[in-house]
């Protein structure tokens, strides 16, 4: 079930708060934490980039360049892991003896799964796998969580609150499901920008200027995507509104919309992208 935008709970931390990664991703994540109220003093940060370092050691965030370098016994409350994939298999033994019974891990990383977390950490570790999406950026993002079995009540309840702070949540009990998540959700972004590239080529080759033609598609997209966010009508309905019999929208929507048209386009796209999910997974 989805978070409704707007609504993001209180996040209540009870110890530190681990960030393993200030890059795009986790330093939205982590700008969006120190706005919704989480104290700077609470947060301690692995970033080695001395650019993406300094913006947050400019708010109070503690910010150091690896696990290394963090003081002995310390012991976060929750780790948020926002490393790219390729790097996990490095970080997370320098993790492990940070551990303890009650840490909660968030990860953020497409591909790896729960088990590879539990096999890398410790069977007893409670582990959150996230696959948030890049409007996480501008706190309009979509998330969607799975736990594993040692994960309670108030770690769900942090877990949500945490990827809120980007956007909307929702929760799914099989993890097989985070495959077509990442498909769908996950590179979803790069789908609607390739429509806007698309759409302002054609619109070229109907003969309008280049810069018009991309202002066209960009505020078109934007402003339909905003409403579809600020409308209680189905996106179907909501096309429906705007296609006039006889009109110009419905001749474009024939081909959009025939047997070879854009939803079996759309279908085999994200089965591919569906397929490669679990390979990287496996």
């Amino acid at each position: 079930m989805a978070a409704p935008a707007g609504s993001a709970p209180a996040i209540e931390l009870d110890g530190n708060l681990l960030l393993i990664g200030c890059g795009k991703m986790g330093g939205a994540l982590l700008g969006g934490w120190l706005d919704r109220g989480v104290a700077a003093r609470t947060v301690t940060a692995i970033e080695p980039q001395a650019q993406n370092a300094a913006a947050f050691a400019a708010r109070g965030v503690r910010v150091v360049a690896g696990l290394a370098d963090l003081e002995p016994g310390f012991a976060p409350a929750v780790a948020v892991l926002a490393v790219k994939p390729q790097q996990m298999d490095a970080a997370l033994p320098a993790l492990r003896p940070m551990v303890r019974p009650e840490t909660l891990i968030l990860s953020i990383a497409a591909g790896k799964t729960l088990a590879y977390f539990a096999q890398g950490l410790g069977e007893a570790v409670a582990i959150v796998r996230a696959m948030p999406n890049t409007p996480a950026a501008i706190n309009r993002g979509m998330t969607v969580l799975c736990a594993n079995a040692r994960v309670a009540g108030p770690g769900h309840r942090l877990a949500e609150a945490l990827m809120a702070a980007a956007g909307e949540v929702a929760w799914i009990d099989d993890e097989a499901l985070m495959d077509p998540v990442t498909a769908v959700s996950g590179g979803g972004p790069a789908y609607v920008f390739l429509l806007i590239e698309c759409l302002a080529q054609a619109g070229m080759e109907a003969g309008l200027p280049e810069e018009l033609a991309l202002r066209l598609a960009r505020v078109t997209v934007a402003g339909s995507g905003e409403l579809v966010h600020r409308s209680g009508e189905s996106p179907e309905r909501l096309r429906e509104n705007v296609t006039s019999p006889r009109g110009t929208t419905l001749e474009a929507l024939k081909v959009l919309m025939a047997p070879d048209g854009l939803q079996p386009l759309m279908t085999r796209a994200i089965a591919a992208a569906t397929r490669r999910s679990r390979e990287l997974a496996s």
